[in-house]
Parts: structure tokens; C-alpha cells; sequence
């Protein structure tokens, strides 16, 4: 990049220094200049520059002198120095970047992530402007909903009251909820997206149900309560979800940074989105006809922003869909699909964990009803060292992995699984050793490309989220 150097001189008097523009390369050592013993003339522009220069002892005065320059990029010009202790500073010197741009600058530097776009995966961006639109509805489908619950507890009061009042009514029926759905803490790890639409799904109901409240006042209290544990579990599931979604972004041990920045967008969209909805609810909103217009649209908006959000987050950890997914494209095809690469194919409303590509592999039954305790023992000396066990169940093969099983084991039982499966042809009888034998072999000639490949991709296989699903230890 086109920088200027200011060099300092250790001669007396006064030395010539010209101007030097030249491109330096992000290994050039600065502190290379500071062993200049005299005034340097550097032809470059052929503009002459006189500074003074002073008589002192280099050894000891430069290493105590800062070391400084300047750097003009984009309309910017930015001082840079080495501080004595180390630390680099920066200073804006100049900015002549018009104002549209600077006001851009400032709001990425406030709500996206340090380093955007190169420090974050792919579909950051399109998640982003979706979970701004996704809050503005859901900020303002809050305030028609809180002011259709005091209509019908016989009040009137303005949106601006509606809004100060939303805050109270998170209580009672939303704490159980929020208790029942704490429960299935392992199911969101595994499918973090899924839930995460839910999530959504159960607040628009819980919204709905407030909105509807007007239209029978004599059934308030059991409306607002349905509606506010409808609620209280989308709180649970939506805050539980947040951080593997985060994670699956994070691309330079970032995630903090990431983290802040999207609470804060978050932050930002809703008070947005709060007055958006005072001004519906003082105007075309101010008749439950009016919401029973503008509800459904909100809630609309709102769903399908949350689903494309959804679709462009690349989790990268390890389950049975996308693993199914993964060994589909491998056998298939002989490509390994990464995160991003299956973004958009996985099904957000059904947990469809069959593949028939993959060999019908369904993961975590219970031991006892997926083996019969005759045959544990048996295939368990089948494969003596590995984390899993294999057997044909009804129409499939259940794999049971063991207590501390990895994705890395996980993959290697699918494969042996798939390729049993393919030999098969057939899940009416149980898989013969010999068959089992030839799979494992086969799978074992693979998969060392396979696995590298996988984690070149970037998916994280030092875990298998498999969700409840049942382990076994010996």
C-alpha cells in the first residue's frame, strides 16, 4: 500500500529528505529506518523537504523514539506509531471521504464485527439484514399486542402507555414456559436452526393470542396467559440457540466480538421497530380490525425473515442430518460437502434424519430396544476398537455410538454403515459379519482423505450432538 515515511535523522544541523512513496509490503520491518546516521535523499517525487535534524546519542535517544508514518487509504490518512512499550497506535490525520461514507463506516464499525467482512463465514451479511427486518416485526408486533391486552382488560390507554406496560407482563404463565422448555437443551445444541424457527413460530401464537384477547374480554386471563407461555418458551429457545449460531460465523476466534456487535444490531432494530409500532398503533392500528390486518402481515414479514436468517447460518457441527447429508454427497458424488455448501438444503421444519443415500442410519435409539441383548456382546467383537455398534432395525440401521464417542467416530460408523447398507440391498435381515467385515474395510481405505477433507471444510468433529439420543458404555 502507497505510504509516506517521516524518518528521523541523527546528524546536527539540518539534512535533505525528500518525499518517499513507494509500495511497501505488510513484512517490511519499519524499525529498519532507525539506523539512518545521516540525512537520506530519496529520489522519488523530486520534491524537495527540509527538516531539522539533531545531534544526539543514537544509541540511547533512538531506542526511546517513537517510530511513526502515515498511510493514505481510501480518502483516509491514518498516522501509525510504535509506542516505547511495544504497542502500536493509530490516529486518523486526515478524512476527506464524503459524509455518507464516513456515517456507513461508523454504523459497520458499531454493529458488525472487527475485520468484517474477512473475519466472519459466509452469509453473515444476508443473516444480518434479515434479523433487522426480523426485529423491527417483532418489536412492533409487541406493542399492538400489549395494547390489544389492555383493550380488553377494559383500559385505553395511548401506545406510548402500551409500550411502558409491555414489560410487565412477561410474568406468571411465561416462567413456566420458560421452565418446560429448558428441558430440551441438548435437542437445540443439535438442531440450533430448527429451534431457532420455532422459537419465532411460538412467539407470533403467543402475539396472536394477545391480539386476539379484545374480541372476548371474559376470557382474558386464560388468552394472556396462554399467550405468555407461548412466549416464554420462544425466550428460552431463542436465547439457547443464539450462541451455536453465533458460533457457526465466528472465524478467527472471534465470538465475543460477535456477539456484542449482534446485541447491540439487535438493540438497535428493536427500538426501531418499537416505533414503528406506536405509530401503527396510533393510526391504522388503532381498531382491533386494523390489527387483525396489520398482525398477520407483521407476523408474515417476521417468520420468513427469521427462515432466511436461518438459511444463511453454515452451522458446522456435526448431527444426524447433516452428517447423513455429508456421507450422501461423498458416496454420490466423491465430494465433502462443507457448512456452507448445505446451508440451504437442510429442512428447517422436520427432523428427517433418514437418508436413504447414506444407508438409512438413524442414531440414539435406546440400547434395549435397538439390539437384542443376545447380540450386544456379539457385535460389539465385531469392531473391538471402535466407539459404535451396528444393527438392521425396521427399514434402517441403527448405530449406537458410546458414551464419549467423537464425530470423527460417528462418521466412521456411517460409512461402514452406508457401505453395508449398498451391499444389502435389503433391511429385512440382520447384517451378516462378513458384510459388516467388508464394509469396515472399506471404509477404512477411505477415510483418511475423507476426514481430512472434513475438517478442511471446517466442520468441528471432536464432538457428535445427537440431540436426547440414547449412548451406551461397557
Amino acid at each position: 500500500m502507497p505510504c509516506s515515511l517521516v524518518l528521523r535523522v541523527r546528524e546536527g544541523g539540518w539534512g535533505q529528505v525528500r518525499w518517499c512513496r513507494q509500495e511497501y509490503r505488510e513484512e517490511d520491518n519499519v524499525a529498519m529506518w532507525r539506523g539512518v546516521a545521516e540525512a537520506l535523499a530519496l529520489e522519488i517525487a523530486g520534491e524537495t523537504r527540509w527538516i531539522p535534524c539533531f545531534s544526539m546519542d543514537m544509541e540511547n535517544k533512538l531506542a526511546k523514539a517513537p517510530i511513526f508514518w502515515f498511510e493514505t487509504s481510501h480518502s483516509v490518512c491514518r498516522r501509525y506509531q510504535f509506542e516505547p512499550d511495544g504497542r502500536l497506535s493509530v490516529m486518523i490525520v486526515d478524512d476527506s471521504r464524503p459524509l455518507y461514507q464516513r456515517v456507513v463506516r461508523c454504523f459497520m464499525n458499531k454493529f458488525l464485527p472487527s475485520g468484517y467482512p474477512y473475519s466472519v463465514n459466509e452469509g453473515y451479511l444476508r443473516y444480518t439484514q434479515f434479523r433487522a427486518v426480523q426485529h423491527v416485526t417483532s418489536a412492533a408486533l409487541s406493542v399492538l399486542s400489549t395494547q390489544s391486552l389492555l383493550f380488553a382488560a377494559g383500559l385505553r390507554p395511548t401506545p406510548a402507555q402500551a409500550t411502558a406496560v409491555s414489560w410487565i407482563l412477561k410474568d406468571g404463565m411465561q416462567h413456566v414456559g420458560k421452565l418446560i422448555c429448558s428441558n430440551w437443551g441438548a435437542r437445540m445444541d443439535s438442531e440450533p436452526k430448527r429451534w431457532r424457527l420455532l422459537a419465532d413460530v411460538l412467539f407470533d401464537i403467543g402475539i396472536g393470542l394477545e391480539v386476539l384477547s379484545p374480541l372476548c374480554p371474559h376470557l382474558f386471563l386464560e388468552m394472556a396467559g396462554l399467550g405468555n407461555f407461548a412466549k416464554g418458551m420462544a425466550v428460552v429457545a431463542a436465547r439457547a440457540t443464539r450462541l451455536p449460531i453465533y458460533s457457526s460465523f465466528a472465524k478467527e476466534g472471534n465470538l465475543s466480538d460477535l456477539f456484542a456487535k449482534g446485541e447491540a444490531f439487535s438493540t438497535l432494530f428493536n427500538v426501531i421497530g418499537i416505533g414503528v409500532g406506536i405509530q401503527l398503533a396510533s393510526t391504522i392500528c388503532a381498531s382491533i380490525q386494523g390489527k387483525l390486518v396489520a398482525g398477520p402481515l407483521l407476523s408474515i414479514i417476521h417468520l420468513y425473515s427469521v427462515s432466511e436468517e436461518m438459511r444463511a447460518t453454515p452451522i458446522n457441527t456435526l448431527n444426524p442430518r447433516r452428517t447423513a447429508m455429508v456421507v450422501a454427497d461423498f458416496l454420490k458424488e466423491g465430494i465433502v460437502s462443507g457448512p456452507a455448501d448445505l446451508r440451504y438444503r437442510e429442512n428447517l421444519l422436520f427432523n428427517l434424519q433418514l437418508k436413504e443415500d447414506a444407508g438409512n442410519v438413524r442414531v440414539g435409539k435406546a440400547v434395549h430396544k435397538a439390539i437384542k441383548p443376545s447380540r450386544l456382546l456379539e457385535l460389539k467383537q465385531v469392531f473391538p476398537e471402535e466407539k459404535f455398534l451396528l444393527n438392521c432395525g425396521n427399514k434402517c440401521v441403527d448405530m449406537l455410538l458410546e458414551q464419549e464417542a467423537t464425530g470423527e467416530d460417528a462418521l466412521r460408523g456411517w460409512l461402514v454403515a452406508a457401505y453395508a447398507a449398498a451391499q444389502t440391498k435389503s433391511f429385512s435381515h440382520e447384517l451378516s459379519a462378513s458384510v459388516l467385515y467388508e464394509a469396515y474395510e472399506k471404509m477404512n481405505s477411505v477415510f483418511p482423505v475423507f476426514f481430512k477433507e472434513i475438517q478442511n471444510k471446517g466442520w468441528h468433529t471432536d464432538r457428535f450432538l445427537d440431540g436426547t439420543g440414547s449412548r451406551f458404555a461397557f
